[in-house]
């Protein structure tokens, strides 16, 4: 890809997470301002950028790149996790899908 996205409106917040919680990990809510790993066509609410010491910085917005699971097309579509990534499903929310290839979808959080 010739275009970059990244940096778009990034807003990255800390949170509490559990040891199974990795950088790259989508995240959801566990707990009061705590993150964990959400179970496969779950809902998420952004994607892990650093771990340490139990402490996970969060991207809550912006641009995000991810492997992808089945087709998913431009334009805006419910996504939610995969085993592997993101794939779309039909209780997740609403994000603008701006780049789609064989292997990986880049959408805005």
């Amino acid at each position: 890809m010739e275009i970059n996205f990244n940096g778009y409106q990034e807003n990255v917040l800390t949170f509490e997470c559990e040891s199974t919680v990795s950088k790259g990990d989508f995240v959801a809510m566990s707990a009061s301002g705590k993150v964990t790993k959400p179970a496969e066509s779950s809902n998420f609410i952004g994607v892990v950028q650093n771990v340490k010491d139990g402490y996970a910085a969060v991207q809550l917005d912006g641009y995000v790149e991810a492997p992808k699971t089945g087709t998913i097309n431009v334009g805006y579509c419910k996504l939610v996790t995969a085993e592997t990534g993101i794939k779309t499903g039909s209780s997740g929310s609403d994000r603008l899908v701006i780049y789609s290839d064989d292997t990986t979808v880049g959408f805005i959080l």
